[in-house]
């Protein structure tokens, strides 16, 4: 696929910075194509709601009535939970960009609500998750809410201590088991910026959820529901991190320095396809179609396979399926020579190779 060339607008805004390329580009004829499906729709966001959201709250009415029978039933109703958690972030992603109502202040509400049952500050995370839009594949710009990630020769120059933290980071067990908890639980509950917003969204998110927590540990009793409630969180974050994982990971990946970065680049070729089963890709969302999401954030999740799937730009993208995707656990770090993710092994057979 060529060069499709459109740099990042990083103009301001209440939500971060504007992603999206500047009009007027010789090269723009994809977001004639994409322009289509950014229309929200109403109906099919309130429906999205009710079986998701609803579908949650079921959950745990569920375990609440399975807990005296049967601790094995209550967590299988809880892996269940989980899952449709993750679909429950992705309406809150919807909103943080502002696409899941054509209303600002439903997509407001309904991303505190939503903030609340997955413990997540509205408010400080749609902002930095501009950052990680307007970035995204950028090697000079890492570190704006993605997986943590050194080039070969940042590797081999770092100190013993941060070598030895940096495997820690970067494997399966700590990445995808301990991380997520530490996030949602602990790094959510902190404002990261001097912004007072993002302070004022901390506050808020975290008195909501005293009293939501509180009222949960009443009907279930304290022990139990946090015990459920960290396995849900637990699994809902490990599936999330996974498909974030994947999406920016993954082989053929496409990454670049500062000056030779390029929007729509990093969205069609530094973005994956995941192709799911259909059941996972409902339980996430459609977030699978994750090229076409960075391309254009503004289009609502349940509006991405459609356009993916009428549009002839899109047959060209990276694709990994369920089984191809388990291969990127390897991964981790990126050989800017050879222009791929590489893993340890392969590292120390470069190394044993010049030796």
């Amino acid at each position: 696929m060529n060069s499709i060339s459109n740099p990042v607008t990083n103009s301001t805004t209440e939500s971060g910075p504007t992603v999206g390329p500047p009009a007027g580009s010789s090269k723009d004829l994809w977001k004639d194509l994409v322009r289509k499906y950014q229309k929200s729709s109403s109906t099919r966001a309130i429906w999205q709601l009710v079986n998701t959201v609803g579908a949650y709250f079921a959950v745990w009415v569920l375990m609440y009535f399975a807990l005296p029978f049967s601790y094995l039933l209550t967590a299988l109703i809880a892996l269940v939970g989980g899952g449709l958690l993750v679909r429950v972030f992705i309406i809150f992603h919807d909103c943080g960009h502002g696409s899941f109502f054509a209303s600002k202040r439903a997509n407001d509400a309904i991303g505190y609500l939503t903030g609340l049952l997955t413990f997540t500050p509205y408010v400080m995370w749609k902002r930095e998750h501009a950052v990680h839009h307007a970035t995204a594949g950028d090697l000079d710009q890492r570190g704006h809410g993605d997986v943590p990630t050194m080039t070969v020769k940042e590797y081999l120059a770092a100190p013993l201590l941060q070598r030895v933290g940096y495997r820690i980071v970067r494997n399966p067990i700590f990445l995808f088991g301990l991380s997520p908890l530490l996030v949602f639980f602990g790094l959510h509950r902190f404002s990261r910026s001097g912004d007072p917003r993002d302070r004022r969204s901390v506050l808020w998110t975290n008195l909501g959820l005293v009293v939501m927590c509180s009222g949960m540990a009443l009907i279930f009793g304290l022990l139990p529901y946090v015990i459920l409630q960290v396995f849900v969180m637990a699994v809902a974050g490990s599936i999330g991190t996974w498909l974030f994982y994947v999406q920016h990971q993954f082989e053929g990946v496409h990454w670049e320095r500062g000056e030779q970065w390029d929007f729509a680049d990093a969205a069609l070729k530094g973005s994956s396809f995941y192709r799911l089963p259909k059941l996972l890709q409902w339980f996430s969302g459609n977030i699978g179609y994750h090229h076409i999401h960075h391309l254009s954030p503004r289009i609502p999740n349940y509006n991405l396979e459609r356009c993916h799937d009428a549009e002839t730009l899109f047959n060209e993208v990276p694709s990994v399926t369920l089984w191809e995707s388990f291969g990127a656990l390897r991964f981790r770090l990126w050989d800017e020579e050879g222009r791929r993710l590489i893993s340890f092994r392969e590292l120390r057979a470069m190394r044993n190779a010049i030796a």
